[in-house]
């Protein structure tokens, strides 16, 4: 690995969004353009219906060209490993942003239905394109909303897009890091997991999520079993990060 994918400060892509951060909770993006650029370059050099070249593509603009906030390659082996293990015919990801943790969800789960929570309309139609180019729109799909709107959202999950009492296999979260826990309290309120379903949580560490952390090593052995990994911030190797796989118990 070259110093440049080593060391995020040697990218002047990471001093840019280091810049844009502020801009995430409000509009789901870096604020550079780089969404949009990423979303060009995998439709001018990913092969189309070919999710593992597309899914390389997204790598390859995010070390090479501008860093990106998704999962990641090396956190996303921890991801492919929990769908496989979990095996979902239902599938739920809180914070689309272009696509690519749906997308890997998609690969790992072939015969899953994917849903994605998204709060920017931007990234929703950034990551619909991404996922028509890959092949799989049938079955992945962006809701745009958020759980913490009063219900409405999780409304429409239920009366539009099937969910309900016990369906809910897989849970992945990656969006607004204050707001993990509470999401995952309101899907338990609505009964939607099941004894066995699997909830993965990125970003443990950085930026962080305190609160879901302790409710996790409180909960141990009760209504949860929780495995942290270690690993890396996305693109790099000098940061490191936690993802927490847990699974309930009820």
């Amino acid at each position: 690995m070259d110093l440049k994918r080593r060391i995020p400060l040697l990218r002047w892509s990471v001093w840019r969004m280091a810049a844009g951060v502020r801009n995430i909770t409000t509009t789901g993006q870096i604020g550079d353009g780089r969404e949009a650029a990423a979303v060009d370059y995998v439709l001018a050099h990913a092969r189309a219906g070919d999710i593992d070249d597309v899914l390389a593509t997204i790598d390859k603009f995010a070390y090479e060209k501008s860093m990106l906030i998704n999962v990641g390659d090396e956190k996303g082996l921890l991801l492919d490993a929990a769908v496989r293990r979990a095996d979902p015919a239902l599938a739920l990801e809180l914070g689309t942003y272009c696509g690519y943790g749906a997308l890997r969800i998609a690969r790992a789960a072939p015969n899953a239905k994917v849903f994605s929570v998204e709060l920017a309309e931007a990234n929703a139609a950034n990551a619909r394109r991404i996922w028509a180019h890959a092949g799989v729109a049938d079955r992945v799909t962006c809701v745009v909303g958020t759980l913490g709107d009063g219900g409405r959202t999780l409304d429409a999950l239920a009366s539009e897009h099937g969910f309900a009492s016990g369906a809910l296999d897989f849970l992945f979260l990656d969006h607004d890091k204050d707001a993990y826990l509470n999401d995952l309290l309101s899907i338990m309120d609505r009964g939607w997991l099941h004894k066995g379903s699997i909830a993965v949580a990125d970003n443990v560490r950085v930026p962080g999520a305190p609160k879901y952390r302790e409710y996790m090593r409180q909960q141990q052995g009760k209504l949860w079993n929780t495995v942290e990994h270690k690993a890396h911030l996305e693109y790099q190797s000098m940061v490191s990060d936690l993802v927490l796989e847990s699974d309930y118990l009820r």
